[in-house]
Formats: C-alpha cells, structure tokens, sequence
C-alpha cells in the first residue's frame, strides 16, 4: 500500500509539473503576441479622419470583434486625442490634427505611443503599443526676430571688414529649417554664410568696397533666407547701414589767395581779416 500511494504521490507531482510548464510556455506565448509594437509614420497637419494604418490587420484581430472587446487607445500625459479606432473597418484613423511644431518643438524624433487595451470577462486581457513617428512637413517660413537690421558702420572701415547678422529661425527641422541666405546685389557688401556648432546658418556682411559718408549717408540692404522644404520658403529682412564720419578730409582755405586793401586816408591802425577755414 506505501508503494502504491507513493507512485500515486510522484504521479500527481509530475502532472503538476508538466502543467506548470505548459502555462509558462503559454503565458509566454502569448506575451510575444499580445505585445507586439506596431509603428506608423505619418505628415503633421493630416486632416481629420484621414486614415493612419489597417490596425486590425497589422495586429492580426477580427474587426468584427473591436465593439464586443471594448477597444480603446491609452496614451498618459497628452490631453489632445489625437488619433483613433474606427470599430467598423478597424482603421487607425487621425482624430485631431498634429501639429508636430506644438507638439514637440524643435526635437528631431517626435513620437506618440498609445496602448491598445482590448477587455472581455471571457478571455485574457491583452496589450499592443501602437507607436507613431510625426514627420516634419514644410508649412513654416523662415522669420527675422526684427522687421529691420541696423548697422553704424565708419567710412574708415577697411575692405573686408565683418559684421554678423542676426540668423533667421524657422519652427520647421531638418532640409524644411533654414537652409541658406542671400543679398541683394549693392555695391558695397557681400554675404558670407556659415554654420553653426548647433548645424544653424548665419550670415555676415563682408565690405567689399569701402564706404564713403560724403557720398552716401546711409545704404540699405535687402536680406532674404531660404528654406531647403519643397516647395521652398523663405523670408526677409531689410538692413539698414549707417554710414558714420571720420576724420578723413583735411581742412582747406576757401580761396588760395587773399589780398588786403588799406585805404590811404583811413585813420584805422588795426584791421581784422576773416579766413574762412573748409573741410570736407
């Protein structure tokens, strides 16, 4: 009889064991199913109900079955709705349109990750992380911070002279950001452009023929910056050069000679003689 109960014993324990084993080897089965990621990349600024991806196909569900599941999107910490679950055809659709410039700022990845929670009483909840990448579009043109740019500049500047400009900003990242500038075509400066440590361009004004305040108070230039987005945008600015005197003119007489005439019968022992004295 003590034999007998003790196989009965080790009998049942290796049942429990194997049953163990095949619900590990479930539950991990169906972890590798039910959380599978699935990514979509769209364009800011789709219009709503514009469609995002064949959800129900991409995760291997029955369309027919979202209402009775009770499907929803999760997503902590954003207040705006901004994609959803057609229950009908079981589409990712657009709910509020995205503005990838309010969303997430100048960063260069902009993500939102929802979890799709599916409930039943009847069967294991289970969870998919819907994940999507918001790609740039070019609906931003490039904007001075100033409506103008002023410089005060001495005629005595040499020739090659520098003078840095303010660089655009443009909301937009990547090729749609601001990709080079121009000048228009004076004759006193041209523009060098550069790149900054953060990969910005900027500008600088180079004197190329030198200034002269006699003749030309003040110059103005037109500025513009350019977007490298399709099409491309851009934006300008004007600079206005004020040209600042230097001591560059030596004063001259008015006149080369002067003469004094002393009339005979004046009784005047002194007399004043007014030299005139000019500069340019």
């Amino acid at each position: 009889l003590g034999t007998w109960i003790h196989k009965a014993i080790m009998g049942y324990t290796g049942f429990l064991v194997i049953m163990r084993l095949l619900h590990l080897t479930f539950c991990l089965c169906l972890l590798s199913i039910s959380n599978g990621d699935v990514s979509y990349s769209i364009p800011e600024e789709m219009k709503r109900g514009s469609l995002i991806g064949h959800l129900v196909k991409d995760i291997g569900l029955d369309a027919k079955r979202l209402s009775v599941r009770k499907a929803r999107l999760d997503m902590a910490g954003i207040r705006h709705r901004y994609c959803d679950i057609n229950l009908n055809t079981g589409d990712l659709i657009v709910a509020e349109t995205i503005d990838r410039e309010e969303l997430c700022g100048p960063r260069a990845s902009c993500t939102l990750k929802y979890e799709l929670v599916l409930e039943n009483p009847l069967e294991l909840h289970q969870l998919h992380n819907i994940i999507l990448q918001v790609q740039d579009i070019n609906d931003n043109a490039p904007q001075f911070a100033k409506d103008a740019i002023k410089f005060e500049i001495r005629e005595s500047a040499v020739k090659g002279s520098r003078f840095s400009v303010d660089q655009a900003h443009d909301e937009d990242i990547g090729l749609n950001a601001v990709q080079s500038y121009t000048l228009e075509r004076n004759n006193h400066f041209i523009l060098a452009v550069h790149t900054n440590p953060g990969g910005g361009k900027y500008g600088e004004l180079v004197l190329e023929k030198e200034l002269d305040r006699e003749q030309q108070e003040e110059v103005k230039l037109l500025l513009t910056a350019v977007d490298g987005g399709t099409p491309k945008k851009s934006g300008t600015v004007v600079i206005h050069v004020t040209v600042l005197d230097a001591n560059d003119n030596k004063p001259v007489f008015s006149q080369n000679v002067y003469k004094l005439l002393k009339n005979a019968f004046s009784s005047e022992r002194h007399f004043t003689l007014e030299i005139i004295l000019r500069t340019n």
